[in-house]
């Protein structure tokens, strides 16, 4: 049994009462300023995160306290639309645009399933929950929380927008199952793995990275796409786009080389963080394992 968290919960669930009265763009508004207060109350965190940002992505202190600020602001704003996904499923199409939907349903045809690789950036549970609405059968691995009333509340919400919760943490077997009825399975590649990773580049440093999808894509032929959504200029909307599957070195089978496939995957996701380093998740020791980055 994990550990309960009971102020962190009563915090949580009063914003989630407050989060689902208001309406969608006051209660955005709403994430955002709570973003901004974490921010200024979490000054040891957001100092660590800032000194990541201004290392990883070589910029100054002044652009990195920017960047900072920009993401707790993003993920204020994020946390409430999670929330709000339920009540916002029935119309999505009017908050998310997609781009590259052709992509998944020509994998689809093989017949063997498909992943989605992403990352802890911009609106990511928005991606999986608009290509459901669109009747795409969508599964997601989930992180295990530190309290188990957490674990259950995002996956109830994920299952109220179409997307299915599979396990906790990376379950590889029933990873596996979804994928051999045909269904797509989404899947964030950019957290520590520790001891099971391999060290890839993230961002130039290395950083210990899942790969047992990665190999399982292989054996079995499946093809993984990336696909993420970032936030519009009018802070409101947000844009998805599904990438092409990815392919191995000189076109051989993506995960046959997989050191090349996990550097791929990474060079991927540090793409997107860098057009966009004020919606990814600063605040997460990336490289714990290789930089005592805590």
């Amino acid at each position: 049994m994990r550990k309960k968290q009971p102020l962190i919960w009563a915090v949580l669930r009063l914003f989630m009462r407050i989060s689902t009265t208001l309406g969608h763009e006051t209660a955005v508004r709403v994430g955002e300023l709570g973003g901004r207060l974490l921010c200024f109350f979490s000054r040891n965190r957001a100092a660590r995160a800032r000194s990541r940002a201004a290392r990883m992505l070589g910029v100054r202190d002044r652009e990195a306290r920017e960047i900072i600020r920009g993401a707790y602001s993003h993920f204020g704003r994020a946390l409430v639309e999670f929330i709000r996904l339920p009540i916002m499923y029935p119309k999505i199409d009017e908050l998310v645009s997609v781009t590259g939907e052709e992509h998944i349903w020509k994998a689809l045809e093989l017949g063997r399933g498909a992943i989605f690789m992403s990352g802890h950036i911009g609106c990511w549970e928005y991606a999986a929950a608009i290509l459901a609405r669109h009747g795409l059968p969508m599964n997601a691995i989930g992180a295990e929380q530190r309290d188990d009333r957490i674990t259950r509340a995002i996956a109830d919400l994920r299952a109220q927008a179409g997307v299915k919760p599979v396990g906790k943490g990376v379950n590889l077997r029933a990873a596996l199952e979804c994928l051999k009825k045909n269904e797509v399975l989404a899947v964030l590649l950019d957290q520590d793995a520790k001891d099971a990773g391999i060290l890839s580049p993230f961002l130039g440093h290395l950083a210990s990275t899942p790969f047992g999808l990665i190999k399982i894509a292989h054996r079995y032929g499946i093809p993984i796409l990336p696909v993420h959504v970032t936030r519009d200029s009018d802070g409101l909307h947000m844009t998805t786009v599904i990438e092409p599957p990815l392919k191995g070195r000189e076109g051989r089978p993506f995960g046959e080389d997989i050191r090349y496939s996990v550097d791929r995957c990474n060079e991927v996701i540090s793409g997107w963080i860098r057009s966009n380093p004020e919606q990814w998740l600063w605040m997460y020791p990336r490289w714990e394992s290789t930089l005592n980055d805590r």
